[in-house]
């Protein structure tokens, strides 16, 4: 069963240091529809091809295969996260090209200056989104048919850890819930799965239950997954009345509410994690079109990149309107992928991962600027 209610959404605010800079909602989900954002009108194209609103500013911060603070920017940067680290901050980024894929970071001081740059993950297959956790660690998913998640250190200083017991699929994102001490994950393929993963000890990821989200007379509920290694059949098809999500991407947690979105159908979906029940937050084709990576701002604002469609993020208010926040012109082969606030809420980061030329080496980071409500 799937219904449609008006977003409410409202801050909580003690989350937000936890999970290194991305403020929190606390939702009861939507039926959101196009309207004024609360920035206004996107003005003209900028120096660097970003249509903003009045009062942002861009730059530039890396470009696959240029050197950045001696480290060469990855080709197809896709997920990220922001993290905390003294007064300024890290963000790690995610490499979605085969066999070599991993994690990629840029460390800034607090004046927003590039200071280093380093990898924290080689050698991995197809690594798109995935999620960061209450501990300071990245959680990178490889999106290929025996993907694994992976543990990373921001920081570059512990090894990465690959977390088998979380399931072998083709992962894209995950989000963590502290609060019920489990982790939600996303399968992009047309009939995957939406999986929670509850460690044994938490926040231990190396063992734990694997459990698939199901339909039941009364809504949905969760199943375990008998063989998380899908060692002979796929981990979508081993639980009978496994609910089946059109390409899953993006996930985000906050404040009881899990929020992921899935391409095929172009939904945004909840997960109201406190009653246990699943409504459609977005289902429609504009602005909004090619749903991808998903994250929040302090005010309450979701914002959802998209992969196809004008090459946008959109944002969704509390009050259930969607309005364009950056479009990116000129790249037309290409998508958005990354969405991620600075501790602090005033500087938006996220990449066009093959930039201008179409080609996974010509991806670009950016960083947006400006008047961020809160």
């Amino acid at each position: 069963m799937e219904r449609r209610s008006f977003l409410r959404l409202s801050v909580v605010g003690s989350a937000a240091a936890a999970f290194g800079g991305a403020s929190w909602l606390n939702a009861l989900s939507a039926g959101a529809d196009a309207g004024d954002g609360p920035y206004g009108p996107l003005q003209p194209v900028d120096g660097n091809g970003l249509m903003l609103p009045q009062g942002f500013c861009s730059r530039i911060v890396a470009r696959s295969g240029e050197d950045i603070a001696g480290y060469v920017w990855h080709s197809a940067p896709d997920g990220g996260a922001c993290f905390a680290d003294g007064a300024g901050w890290i963000y790690v980024s995610n490499s979605e090209v085969p066999l070599v894929g991993g994690v990629g970071a840029i460390r800034f001081d607090a004046a927003g200056i590039v200071v280093d740059a380093y990898r924290t993950l080689s050698g991995t297959d197809v690594n798109c989104a995935g999620g960061a956790t209450p501990w300071h660690t990245w959680l990178s998913c490889e999106e290929a048919d025996r993907g694994q998640v992976w543990e990373t250190d921001p920081w570059g200083v512990d090894e990465p850890v690959v977390r088998p017991a979380m399931g072998v699929f083709k992962h894209e994102a995950c989000a963590v819930d502290p609060d019920r001490k489990v982790v939600y994950l996303t399968e992009d393929v047309p009939d995957g799965g939406f999986y929670r993963f509850a460690p044994t000890g938490w926040p231990d990821l190396s063992t734990g239950l694997l459990e698939i989200m199901v339909d039941t007379p009364d809504g949905v509920g969760w199943a375990p997954v008998p063989d998380p290694s899908a060692a002979t059949e796929p981990t979508r098809h081993q639980v009978a009345d496994a609910k089946p999500f059109n390409g899953g991407e993006g996930c985000y947690y906050a404040g009881g509410t899990c929020w992921f979105t899935t391409k095929g159908d172009n939904r945004v979906w909840a997960y109201d994690a406190v009653g246990g029940t699943l409504s459609l937050t977005y289902d429609d084709d504009t602005p909004l079109s090619g749903v991808d990576n998903v994250t929040g701002a302090a005010s309450g604002d979701l914002f959802v990149a998209e992969d196809g469609g004008n090459l946008e993020i959109c944002l969704i208010t509390p009050d259930g309107v969607v309005a364009p926040f950056v479009r990116v012109l000129g790249h037309d082969q290409s998508e958005i992928t990354g969405p991620a606030f600075s501790p602090d809420g005033s500087r938006l980061y996220f990449s066009s991962q093959r930039g201008t030329a179409g080609s996974p080496a010509n991806g670009m980071t950016f960083e947006v600027t400006g008047p961020f409500r809160s």
